[in-house]
């Protein structure tokens, strides 16, 4: 009984130390500059892009990371305006569905910034993001030449995520670009098995050019001299500067099948991908983790589906592609969360284009409803809004509530998002303005969930039916994770609320 005691107060004793550890960890991180800060100064200073490869170059080095270290990780790398996230996701979920030790790196995250650095498909632990911040960080410390010579916030994750890649050896690190591609941190890396391009539309013009043949063009540097390169149908105006880069680059360059060309055997994943924009993502997907695998065995075909009937081996291999796709879970992205008061639809939107699609998938699963529509939305910052918001208006919400990117919740992670809520509540004024009858301003998710909450218990009551709500949360990813550190703040894509 004394050794059980004893042994129970150790664990209590670790585990509050952890939780203190990690908590101070977390503020050390977000001293380091924020990605807002970082886009300020990058649209200020153009100069500055020129010199961040050698950046973190210089880092690596200081961490003992050599970049011919770095050439040892076998690396999938995919860029794009729209849909990299989910086009890297449905990689991981196929290569680790065939067995392979998988490291997966994206930005943003949704609630803890430990969903950047994925090992099998898992954020990595609290300890091991502990252990490894400060393993960097001295190493970064020690060496600085001055007191300004420490990498900003993505940059610092970006080594993070390099250096615990190479050491925990992955078979295969998925890496999505942060932003652009040519002088993205994550573009020190050589000779990536094979490149991926996801759907491109005009995005942080301020940093990558006012016109999509700009885009295409700072998109297409993270393309390698013979380097399998793959893309999704691009507007002909990026795509002529995507073969042009690719003839450039001496690599070759091919565009990925319809999703419906895919011959299924025995497990289709149709059902879970209805969207047209997620069966695009998915086609680059299948075409870049094959294209890895193959890689393995020395064999390549540019177009799987013209081979994967021949053989059992082929039939076994799109049935573990298709269990990959089906079990991929991605938050916040058309994501569907059932709750006692109605159906919460999550997807960050924040293009036109995004929008339009948020919009025909939203209406598509609605249209036989009877239920009221309520809108949650926000965007950050250096977005025009009202580009948004207009097409938003015409699905008739009843009520539209306008509030930061903030969950107001005790969290640390939720905490950083305070240092812009003044900005923020700002902006919420000007798009309530816009929208007029029916917007509701809200200093925080939280207040917004149990607003809508209690709205709903009234009107049960009050006409006696058992009608939900349907409540489409758009805009930013930050507010998406705000309204899930509320929701589903582990992300299993269920909530209790």
């Amino acid at each position: 009984m004394f050794w059980k005691k004893m042994m129970r107060n150790i664990v209590i004793k670790c585990n509050t130390f952890l939780s203190a550890d990690y908590e101070s960890t977390l503020k050390a991180l977000y001293n380091l500059q924020s990605n807002a800060e970082y886009l300020k100064l990058s649209s200020e200073k153009g100069s500055t892009q020129h010199h961040k490869l050698k950046d973190i170059e210089k880092y690596l080095l200081r961490i003992g990371v050599t970049t011919e270290t770095l050439d040892t990780l076998s690396v999938i790398h995919v860029a794009g305006t729209k849909g990299k996230g989910s086009s890297c996701a449905y990689t991981e979920a196929i290569l680790r569905e065939h067995g392979y030790i998988t490291g997966f790196y994206s930005s943003p995250h949704l609630v803890t910034v430990r969903e950047r650095i994925k090992i099998n498909g898992k954020s990595i632990s609290e300890s091991l993001f502990v252990e490894y911040f400060w393993k960097v960080h001295k190493k970064l410390e020690d060496t600085k030449e001055n007191e300004f010579d420490m990498p900003m916030y993505f940059k610092f994750l970006t080594l993070l995520m390099f250096k615990i890649f190479l050491d925990l050896k992955v078979d295969v690190a998925i890496i999505e670009v942060g932003i652009g591609g040519l002088y993205d941190c994550t573009n020190i890396i050589r000779n990536p098995v094979c490149v991926g391009i996801t759907s491109l539309a005009l995005d942080h013009t301020s940093l990558l050019g006012p016109t999509l043949e700009d885009i295409a063009y700072q998109k297409s540097g993270i393309f390698k001299p013979e380097t399998v390169t793959f893309s999704v149908p691009q507007h002909s105006r990026a795509m002529r500067v995507l073969e042009k880069r690719a003839v450039e680059q001496n690599c070759t360059l091919y565009t990925v099948p319809p999703f419906e060309e895919y011959k299924w055997e025995n497990i289709s994943p149709i059902l879970n991908m209805r969207n047209s924009i997620q069966q695009e993502n998915a086609s680059l997907a299948i075409q870049m983790a094959s294209t890895w695998m193959a890689s393995k065995s020395n064999k390549f075909s540019p177009s799987l589906t013209n081979v994967v009937n021949t053989n059992k081996n082929s039939i076994r291999h799109m049935d573990k592609i298709a269990i990959g796709l089906s079990s991929c879970k991605w938050p916040g992205r058309m994501q569907i969360l059932e709750s006692s008061i109605g159906n919460f639809y999550l997807d960050g939107a924040h293009t036109m284009e995004s929008i339009q699609s948020c919009i025909s998938w939203f209406t598509d699963l609605t249209k036989e409803s009877g239920g009221k529509k309520i809108l949650i939305f926000n965007t950050s910052a250096r977005r025009d809004p009202m580009i948004l918001l207009k097409p938003i208006k015409s699905l008739q919400f009843e009520k539209s509530y306008f509030v930061p990117n903030y969950a107001g919740v005790n969290c640390i992670d939720d905490e950083t998002n305070r240092f812009f809520l003044e900005e923020q509540k700002s902006q919420c004024l000007k798009n309530a303005a816009f929208w007029g009858t029916g917007s509701v301003l809200a200093d925080s998710v939280s207040e917004v969930l149990q607003k809508i909450k209690k709205d709903n218990s009234q009107w049960q009551a009050t006409y006696n039916n058992n009608e939900k709500c349907y409540v489409l949360v758009t805009g930013s990813l930050h507010l998406i994770g705000a309204v899930l550190t509320v929701l589903d703040p582990h992300l299993t894509m269920n909530t209790k609320f």
